[in-house]
C-alpha cells in the first residue's frame, strides 16, 4: 500500500455548480454518446490506477434496469478526513468538481482524468450512486442521490480485497436514452486493453436471460491493436513497425503497418484518452512520417517515376497507425478531451518519431521499399485526381450552371433549412420531384449502380459519372478537401427501395460518404428514408405499415371481413404516386427517417472492409453468421 496516498493528497478547486443544468458542457451531450461517456469516466479512473502501476483488473457490469457497476483492484479512494475540507476524501472526490489526486503528479505521473471532474459529474448526472472502497482490510460505503450524499462515509465490514466499486444509475430525466450498448462499450474497453498491455478488462452483460461476458487482455499491446485494425486487409509488410520510448518526460508509443487499401486508419491517444480530433501529438507524428518517407524516397529508385515529392496524402494511403503518448500536464480542448493542445508535444513527438523511423527503415529496407511503392502509386493517383478536378472545374466554368442537370434544387438558400433526397431511379425521382415541398426539398435521382469506392482510388471516384452529380450537388468537395461548412443541405436523405437492390444502393452510398465525406456522418447530416412496406385499405380508409408488426397491428384493429381488406406490398418507390410518396416518406410531420451515426470508428471501418472490400472469405463468413437475422429479403 502507498502510504503517501491519503486524504491530504486530494486537492480541491471548489464547486459542483450547473452540472445538472448544463450536462453537455461536461460530457458532450445528453444523447447516447453522453450516456456512454459516464461509463468511460468511471473506467478511466481505474485505468489511471493501472497507469500508476496499482491496478491489473477492471470489471464493468451492465446490470438490469440500466445500472452500471465498475470494479477495480487499485489502491481504493482514500476515506480519511481531508485536512482542510473536514470531510472524507471519498465524499470530496465524489461530490466536488476539480477534487482529485491528479493535480500535483505525486500520485499519478500521468492520468486521463486531468480536470478532476469525471466521477463527480457522473455522480451529479445519476439518479443515485453507490461507492464501496476496499482499503487496509476494511470496507467503506457511501450512497448519493443526484450527487448529494445520503449519509456520511461509513465503515461497514472487513475485506481481503483492495480497490473501488462504483455502481450508478444514469438519471432518465437528464438523458434522452438510458439503455447502454454492449457493442459500443466492448469496443471502447478493447481499445483500452490494447493501450494498456497486460491489464485485464472484463465486460459482463447481466441484462440478458443468459448473461454474456467478454475478456480483454493483450500482452502485445499496440502491435496487436494494429493487427486487429488490419484484420481482413492485405498488408504490405508482415511485421508491424513498432517503437516505444520517452523523450523530455513524454512517453511515446507507435505502431504502424501499411495495407493495399486506399484509405488510412489513424488513432491517437493521450494518457489512454482517444483524441478524436487529433492535436499536437498527431501533427508531430504525421510530420515525422512524411519527412522520413520522403528522405528515403529521394535516395530510392522510385524518385525517377515521379516529378514531385510525396505529399502527406500519398504517405497516408493504406496507412494503419496508432499513436499513444503519455503527458504529465496535458492541455485538452474541452472535458471530452477531443484534441491535445500542448505546443511543446509536437516537436517532441516529431523528433522522437523521426529518429525511430529512420533507424527502423535503415534496418529493414524491404519494408521501406513496400511503403515507397505504395506511396508512388498514391502520388500518381493524386496527380490524376488533381487533373480530373481541374477538368471538372473548367467544364463547370463553361457551363451556364455547374449543378447537375438532373438535380431539382430547392428555393431556400439557408443550408440549415434545406434537405436533399438522393433517390434511386428516375421513376421514383420523378414522383419525388412532383410530391416534394419545393421551398426546402431538393431531389437528385440516381440511375444505375454506382461505384464501390472501397476498391477504388480517389482519381476514379472524382471521374465517375454516377458520383459526380452527388459531389457537385452537395458542394462541399471530397476527400481531404471536403469542407462541411460549405455543405448546401444539412439533411442528406438516401431514399431507396425496400429490396436487395435498394439495400445495395444504400450501402454503396454510405461507403462513399464514410470514405470520402466522413464529416458528413460525424456531424449527423446523413439520413435514411424509411418508405412503408405495405398499403392497407378498406372502405375509404388507407393506412401504411412500415414493418410486418405494424401491418399485423393495423389488421387486428380492423373490424372488417378480411376479404374486403386490401394489402399491397410495395416493391419499389416508383409504385407510389407523388401524393403517397409525400405523405409516407417525405413529409417531415409524418415520415420516418433514421439518422446515421458513427459510434465506433474501428467497428465502422471493419464493417465496410468486410462488406465492400476485396476479400471474399470474411464476407461469406459474415453472411453465414447473420443470415438467420435477415427479414424482408426479396428474392
Amino acid at each position: 500500500m502507498d502510504s503517501n496516498y491519503s486524504a491530504s493528497t486530494i486537492q480541491v478547486l471548489k464547486g459542483l455548480e450547473a452540472v445538472r443544468k448544463r450536462p453537455g458542457m461536461y460530457i458532450g451531450s445528453t444523447g447516447i454518446d453522453g450516456l456512454h461517456h459516464l461509463v468511460y469516466e468511471v473506467v478511466d479512473n481505474s485505468i489511471d490506477e493501472a497507469l500508476a502501476g496499482y491496478c491489473t483488473d477492471v470489471l464493468v457490469v451492465l446490470e438490469r434496469n440500466d445500472i452500471v457497476r465498475v470494479e477495480d483492484n487499485g489502491r481504493g479512494i482514500p476515506v480519511d478526513l481531508h485536512p482542510t475540507e473536514g470531510i472524507s476524501a471519498l465524499e470530496l472526490v465524489m461530490t466536488r468538481l476539480h477534487a482529485g489526486g491528479k493535480f500535483d503528479k505525486k500520485n499519478y505521473k500521468v492520468s486521463g482524468g486531468l480536470h478532476g471532474v469525471g466521477v463527480s459529474v457522473v455522480n451529479a448526472l445519476s439518479s443515485w450512486m453507490e461507492v464501496q472502497v476496499h482499503l487496509n482490510g476494511k470496507l467503506y460505503f457511501q450512497k448519493y442521490r443526484e450527487g448529494i450524499p445520503v449519509d456520511p462515509v461509513a465503515e461497514i465490514g472487513v475485506t481481503d480485497r483492495r480497490g473501488t466499486v462504483v455502481r450508478f444509475k444514469a438519471d432518465p430525466t437528464i438523458f434522452e436514452e438510458t439503455v447502454y450498448s454492449y457493442d459500443v462499450l466492448s469496443n471502447r474497453l478493447r481499445e483500452l486493453a490494447f493501450l494498456n498491455k497486460g491489464v485485464k478488462i472484463i465486460l459482463v452483460d447481466e441484462r440478458l436471460s443468459t448473461p454474456k461476458s467478454i475478456e480483454f487482455k493483450f500482452e502485445g499491446g499496440l502491435r496487436q491493436f494494429i493487427e486487429h485494425l488490419n484484420k481482413n486487409k492485405n498488408v504490405l509488410h508482415k511485421d508491424v513497425v513498432y517503437f516505444h520510448g520517452t523523450r523530455d518526460d513524454v512517453e511515446i508509443e507507435v505502431g504502424l503497418q501499411y495495407n493495399d487499401s486506399f484509405n488510412e486508419i489513424v488513432f491517437s491517444y493521450v494518457n489512454g484518452i482517444n483524441t478524436r480530433e487529433g492535436g499536437t501529438h498527431l501533427t508531430g507524428f504525421r510530420a515525422a512520417l512524411s519527412r522520413t518517407v520522403n528522405e528515403f524516397f529521394k535516395k530510392s529508385k522510385y524518385v525517377k517515376k515521379l516529378d514531385e515529392t510525396l505529399s502527406i496524402d500519398d504517405v497516408s494511403e493504406g496507412l494503419t497507425a496508432v499513436l499513444s503518448v503519455k503527458v504529465m500536464e496535458p492541455q485538452f480542448e474541452g472535458q471530452t478531451k477531443g484534441k491535445l493542445g500542448n505546443s511543446e508535444v509536437k516537436g517532441i513527438v516529431d523528433g522522437f518519431c523521426s529518429d525511430q523511423l529512420d533507424l527502423y527503415f535503415q534496418k529493414y529496407p524491404e519494408i521501406v521499399n513496400a511503403i515507397l511503392e505504395k506511396c508512388v502509386l498514391a502520388a500518381k493517383a493524386r496527380i490524376a485526381a488533381r487533373q480530373a478536378r481541374e477538368l471538372t472545374r473548367r467544364k463547370n466554368l463553361l457551363d451556364s450552371a455547374s449543378l447537375p442537370g438532373k438535380l431539382a434544387d430547392c428555393q431556400e438558400k439557408d443550408p440549415t433549412k434545406c434537405e436533399i433526397f438522393i433517390v434511386e431511379g428516375d421513376s421514383a425521382g420523378g414522383s419525388a420531384k412532383m410530391g416534394r415541398n419545393r421551398v426546402y426539398q431538393a431531389i437528385l435521382p440516381l440511375w444505375g449502380k454506382m461505384l464501390n469506392v472501397e476498391k477504388t482510388r480517389i482519381d476514379k471516384v472524382i471521374g465517375n459519372d454516377k458520383l459526380q452529380p452527388i459531389i457537385a450537388s452537395l458542394g462541399a468537395g471530397i476527400g481531404n478537401e471536403f469542407d462541411v461548412s460549405k455543405l448546401r443541405y444539412h439533411k442528406v436523405i438516401i431514399m431507396a427501395d425496400a429490396d436487395v437492390d435498394g439495400s445495395h444502393i444504400r450501402t454503396l452510398l454510405l461507403t462513399f460518404f464514410f470514405r470520402y465525406m466522413t464529416p458528413l456522418i460525424l456531424n449527423g447530416h446523413v439520413y435514411l428514408a424509411m418508405p412503408p412496406l405495405y398499403k392497407i385499405s378498406w372502405d375509404k380508409e388507407i393506412r401504411y405499415a412500415y414493418d410486418d408488426d405494424e401491418k399485423d397491428r393495423i389488421l387486428s384493429g380492423v373490424e372488417k371481413d378480411p376479404s374486403k381488406i386490401a394489402v399491397q406490398r410495395y416493391k419499389g418507390l416508383g409504385e407510389m404516386n407523388p401524393e403517397q410518396l409525400w405523405e409516407t416518406t417525405m413529409d417531415p410531420e409524418r415520415r420516418n427517417i433514421i439518422q446515421i451515426s458513427m459510434e465506433d470508428a474501428v467497428l465502422a471501418d471493419q464493417m465496410f472492409t468486410t462488406l465492400m472490400g476485396e476479400q471474399v472469405e470474411p464476407r461469406r463468413q459474415f453472411i453465414e453468421e447473420n443470415a438467420l437475422a435477415v427479414s424482408n429479403l426479396d428474392i
